[in-house]
Formats: structure tokens, C-alpha cells, sequence
């Protein structure tokens, strides 16, 4: 039975209460329907009057407060006039309604919002091509399609700068089909495709862009694709050449980074570390690629069983940038 359910005493819909009880509390004594009696009392008559007092006087049953409030409103209002057939009419007609005027003020500021909005770039404009970049496409195809995959290519180039990665592959592909020669085109269909751990086809687009046009920047992730597919002589060699290049510190940092890694996956740690010994030097200024190398020695020490040197490691990291990865978390579980 549900709680707010009446008592079973409760009148019926459209029947007398059970029992001849009413369901409702009585508001007043005598007072048909409030609750009390329903019917005149005993020695009544049908007419619903009372017998006569000595006087000869009529008695009545005492008014309610409700019915002594109505009479005192009826009392002030004064006798009920008649009032024309016409009147509400005239009422209807007479009566006014307030306009409101539009003057433009909330309507062209909210108009001028929404044209700020349509007007707003759904994304920013790609940015110009190297012109080198621009003329090689067009020496492969012509003035008119190769301005037009320059665009397209530069879109590529937005797309892998915003993460992007599917999109920037999707492009790249296609415009390899028409343009395999050019070494741009390579480097960003490789980039795209190592950004999304496609390793086989990252590196042979690389490998590509390297041969067409040697740049070292590429060849760190050519580097980890091939360890990545575990081609460790191919991971060797590139470290190799990164070497002999000598390129900027940061592209030797990455270099080393994977050179150590291919190590460390071929289970030689001894290997690895020895690799990373440059790295231990301490620096005139740190830098984002000596917090990257400190962290991967602490891995390596701590893989081989020394949390004296993995604690010593990930604390300079720590003590430089205490998010760094999960470097406090490493540094709490080293040796446990």
C-alpha cells in the first residue's frame, strides 16, 4: 500500500463513505458536507428547519467562520447594481495595451555577436611553404598543379604541428602519388606516419626524404623506426651517421636517446649506459634534451639493479622540473 493512499474509511468515488462516516475532518458543527452530521437531527423536519424557540423565533445553526466573513465582504460591497448589456463592451474597447518599441539597440549588439561568431576562421591559415619547398613542386608538375599541392602540402604540414596525424598522412599519400621526387613530401608522410605507430612505412618514407635531400633533423626518428621494427644494424648505422654529421646538440641528444634504447632492448644495459656516458657531463645551462637524457640514465641504473645512480638521476630531474614525466614517482620507487 502506498504511504500518501487514504485510509480505507476515505469517501468512494461517487458513492457514501463506509459505514456513514465521513472521510473529511468536520469544519463546523451541523454544517452539511463539512464532516459532521449529514442529515437534520432527530425530531427535524425535512425542510431542514429547526423547531421554534419559546419566542416563536426561528433558531439557526451558528455560522461558520468562513460564512460570517463572506456576508462581512457582501456588506461593504454594498447592494449588487445592474449594470448595462453594453458595458463590458465598452470595457473591451476602451481599454489600452502597452507597445514596445524596437530601437534597435539589443537586436544590434546581438546581431553583431553572431556575425563576430560566423566571421571567426574555423582554423587558422597554414602557414607558406618554404619557396624551395614550392618550386620543386612546381618543376615536378607545372605552375598551376604545383601551386596547388603547395597549398595542399602546407595544409599537410598544419595538420602534423596540430597532432593531427591522420590527416596530415592522408594528404602527404596523396600527394606522393603525383610528387614521389620531392623530399618535403616524404619527411611529412614519414612523420605522420611514425606520430601514428606505423613504423615499416615511416621508415621507408624517411629513408626516402634523407636520400633526396640529407637532413639530420629526420634522422632520430629514422633512427627509432628501425628499432621500433628491430632493425638494430640499421639503428646503428644511423647513430653512426649522426655522429659524423655533428649536428645541433639537441638532434645528438635524440640520437643517443634511441642508440641506448636499441641497446637496452637487446637486454645490454652495460651497453646502454655506456652509450649515455656524454650525457653525465653537467652543463653551462639545462635544457629540455639534458632532462631527457638524466631521466633515461636513471631508467637504465635503475634496471640494472644501482638505485644509488638512478636515485642520483632522476633527482636532477626532479630538481629541475619536478613534473617531468613521472619522475616523482620513479624517484619514490627507485630501490623498492
Amino acid at each position: 500500500m502506498s504511504r500518501d493512499r487514504p485510509p480505507s474509511s476515505s469517501p468512494r468515488r461517487g458513492g457514501r463513505p463506509p459505514s456513514g462516516r465521513s472521510g473529511a475532518k468536520s469544519r463546523g458543527p451541523g454544517r452539511p458536507g463539512s464532516g459532521g452530521r449529514s442529515g437534520p437531527p432527530s425530531g427535524g423536519s425535512r425542510g431542514g428547519r429547526r423547531p421554534a424557540d419559546s419566542r416563536g423565533e426561528a433558531r439557526r445553526a451558528p455560522l461558520t467562520d468562513a460564512e460570517r466573513r463572506s456576508k462581512e465582504v457582501k456588506a461593504r460591497r454594498g447592494p449588487k447594481t445592474e449594470r448595462p448589456p453594453d458595458h463590458e463592451r465598452r470595457k473591451i474597447e476602451e481599454r489600452t495595451t502597452e507597445r514596445w518599441v524596437d530601437e534597435g539597440s539589443v537586436r544590434d549588439v546581438a546581431v553583431a555577436a553572431t556575425d563576430r561568431a560566423s566571421l571567426a576562421p574555423a582554423r587558422r591559415a597554414p602557414q607558406p611553404l618554404d619557396p624551395s619547398v614550392a618550386a620543386a613542386l612546381v618543376g615536378e608538375l607545372g605552375h598551376d598543379r604545383g601551386n596547388r599541392l603547395s597549398a595542399r602540402l602546407a595544409m599537410a604540414s598544419e595538420a602534423l604541428d596540430r597532432e593531427r596525424y591522420d590527416e596530415a598522412r592522408r594528404i602527404a599519400a596523396s600527394i606522393a602519388k603525383e610528387a614521389p621526387t620531392v623530399a618535403a613530401v616524404q619527411e611529412v608522410l614519414g612523420l605522420a606516419n611514425y606520430r601514428l605507430g606505423r613504423y615499416k612505412q615511416a621508415a621507408k618514407a624517411l629513408a626516402t626524404a634523407h636520400e633526396l635531400h640529407p637532413d639530420a633533423a629526420v634522422l632520430p626518428a629514422l633512427a627509432d623506426c628501425y628499432r621500433a621494427i628491430r632493425r638494430w644494424s640499421a639503428v646503428e648505422r644511423v647513430w653512426r651517421e649522426i655522429r659524423e654529421i655533428s649536428p645541433s646538440q639537441e638532434i645528438i641528444a635524440e640520437g643517443r636517446i634511441v642508440a641506448a634504447g636499441a641497446r637496452a632492448d637487446q637486454d645490454d644495459l652495460r651497453g646502454a649506459i655506456e652509450v649515455m656516458a656524454p650525457a653525465t657531463k653537467a652543463p653551462k645551462r639545462v635544457r629540455d634534451h639534458h632532462l631527457r637524457q638524466w631521466y633515461v640514465l636513471g631508467d637504465l641504473y635503475d634496471r640494472s639493479g644501482d638505485p644509488i645512480s638512478a636515485r642520483r638521476w632522476f633527482g636532477a630531474v626532479a630538481a629541475h622540473d619536478p613534473d617531468f614525466a613521472d619522475v616523482t614517482d620513479r624517484l619514490r620507487s627507485v630501490g623498492r
